[in-house]
């Protein structure tokens, strides 16, 4: 079924973004500690993780519109974690203008709340 496939592809990638925020959130908070780090690498990976953890919440929402007896079994919680991710990632680029000579360490802390995040959802349905 599709459904499974789906199911499979978003445990798969549940653990990506959450390696994925992991390593961008401490390379950011490297960059603002040490400033030979900083530059278009630390936004190419930034963006690649955050990329990373919606398509993660695309997935669960299209698991949890095409399969109503996945909806029923999974905590809200789960859910919850993944909504707040998806609601992280936007306020984090709403407030980037804000955060200028501290952008990095935004960043570091937004990837490492996210990847916490995605921790507490997997331990939901562990």
């Amino acid at each position: 079924r599709r459904v499974e496939t789906v199911f499979r592809i978003h445990r798969f990638w549940g653990y990506v973004s959450i390696v994925a925020n992991g390593v961008a959130g401490l390379y950011c908070l490297a960059a603002w500690k040490w400033t030979r780090l900083r530059g278009r690498p630390v936004w190419i990976v930034t963006a690649i993780a955050e990329i990373a953890i919606l398509v993660q919440v695309a997935l669960g929402v299209t698991l949890v519109a095409g399969d109503k007896g996945y909806a029923k079994s999974v905590p809200r919680f789960h859910m919850f974690y993944g909504f707040l991710a998806f609601i992280t990632v936007g306020l984090a680029y709403q407030y980037r203008t804000q955060m200028r000579g501290r952008a990095e360490m935004f960043y570091g802390l937004v990837g490492l709340f996210i990847m916490g995040l995605g921790i507490r959802a997997v331990m939901q349905v562990s």
